[in-house]
């Protein structure tokens, strides 16, 4: 085994660049010794502090603290490092199974919309549901995307995960009934029950349910199905009608796949 490796050697073996051992030279923390034409030799001791450097990079340590500890190694502060270690792998552990529980919600929530019949309208009991809100006039599907984003924006402390996000929006109603399809007036998106800072609030109760798949174009014939559903059957609204996306643009480039629900607030009087 030789004594001492070139640089081009270093950087193969560890599959790293040059530039690399070069910043790692220019930090102290490699110290080359020069051969009689000027290029960099490295030894074993090298080798070691690379075998470090790797193993705590893999952790986001930063240089600085890898240069600290390799100048002051001791086992109290070995010990210390693989304590700082440990704490880093726990966490990271913490945040792949938060992860992990968010796909499996998001495979659940899509598994059981693709398994809905659109076309029915049913009667649903439903918890109260806060709210964050972002209040715009959307005329275009481009706006509502462009909308929903400041609506992230806006609440990303609590919309931590956009994908697995439950997002509707208001209808224009006044718009609607002249006859134009697809206009809104607010975006929102649904919090957890038990969330306490919140624009609004879904309140708890009975709700008109009306799932329809495709376009966005058709959600005024669709609404007015369910108007006169409920007048068909003496049922007084308790609110406006808004829609939920089960199956959007998060999911599909494929519109005939969207998957949309309309839901209307009803008075318990009228049950």
């Amino acid at each position: 085994m030789k004594d001492y490796y070139k640089i081009n050697e270093i950087a193969r073996l560890y599959g790293i660049g040059v530039d690399s051992l070069r910043y790692y030279e220019k930090l102290g923390i490699l110290k080359p010794r020069r051969d009689t034409n000027g290029y960099r030799l490295y030894n074993l001791k090298d080798m070691y502090k690379l075998n470090v450097i790797r193993d705590l990079r893999r952790l986001d340590f930063s240089m600085q603290q890898i240069k600290d500890y390799l100048e002051g190694q001791t086992v109290d502060h070995t010990l210390a490092l693989l304590r700082q270690e440990q704490a880093l792998v726990q966490a990271q552990i913490q945040e792949l199974q938060t992860k992990a529980r968010l796909l499996q919600r998001r495979i659940a929530a899509l598994t059981e919309a693709r398994s809905i019949v659109p076309g029915a309208i049913t009667l649903r009991t439903l918890p109260q549901r806060p709210c964050v809100q972002f209040s715009a006039h959307i005329t275009r599907d481009e706006e509502m995307d462009f909308v929903m984003k400041k609506l992230h924006r806006k609440h990303e402390d609590k919309i931590r995960d956009f994908g697995n996000q439950t997002f509707g929006a208001f209808l224009a109603m006044d718009e609607l009934m002249q006859g134009i399809p697809n206009v809104y007036d607010a975006v929102f998106s649904v919090l957890e029950e038990d969330a306490a800072d919140y624009d609004f609030v879904l309140p708890a109760g009975v709700y008109l349910s009306y799932f329809y798949q495709g376009s966005y174009q058709q959600n005024r014939s669709r609404v007015q199905e369910v108007l006169a559903y409920a007048a068909s059957h003496g049922l007084t609204l308790a609110g406006t009608p808004f829609e939920l996306y089960e199956i959007d643009n998060r999911d599909t480039v494929q519109e005939a796949e969207f998957l949309t629900e309309i839901q209307v607030a009803i008075s318990p009087a009228s049950l």
